[in-house]
């Protein structure tokens, strides 16, 4: 669990928390407990949350500051540029960043600001691939469905 102000939302793939330091999210947590400190920074990023469960919103403006190495701030910046609705797979990734598939999947995995960071729309080449939210690959669907690329699962 990451310290810092937090505020709670539920949503189509459960109760999540967003976690804020020094003005920024940080952190999104599934299923996550404890005390709710909410700022005026998180109560946008709820609002926006909400209205991106709702079809409303397919951007976020909230600032982000995910921790990680060089390479997950590139692959963070990566994922943020797949478009509302559109998917890429692991092997696309790999190939615009010079990496192994295996590496982006061990980033997704390690994306600590689900959803607002889009893991959910890298899939693998012949399938879905992993999730690491609550629920797992089922939430990975939802997420997808929401975007309208569920035409893409079939």
């Amino acid at each position: 669990m990451t310290d810092g102000a937090r505020a709670r939302l539920d949503s189509p793939v459960g109760p999540l928390t967003l976690v804020e330091q020094d003005g920024a999210v940080v952190a999104l947590e599934w299923n996550a407990t404890g005390d709710v400190v909410r700022t005026g920074m998180l109560g946008d990023a709820v609002a926006q949350m909400s209205d991106y469960f709702a079809g409303n919103r397919q951007a976020f403006d909230v600032p982000l500051q995910p921790r990680g190495s060089a390479f997950q701030q590139k692959f963070y910046a990566a994922l943020r540029a797949i478009p509302y609705g559109e998917t890429r797979t692991y092997g696309d990734l790999a190939t615009e960043l010079g990496v192994s598939a295996q590496a982006i999947g061990q980033a997704c995995g390690a994306n600590p600001i689900a959803i607002l960071i889009p893991c959910h729309r890298v899939l693998g080449a012949a399938g879905l691939g992993g999730f690491s939210g609550a629920g797992g690959v089922e939430a990975k669907v939802e997420l997808l469905k929401l975007e309208g690329a569920a035409s893409l699962l079939i």
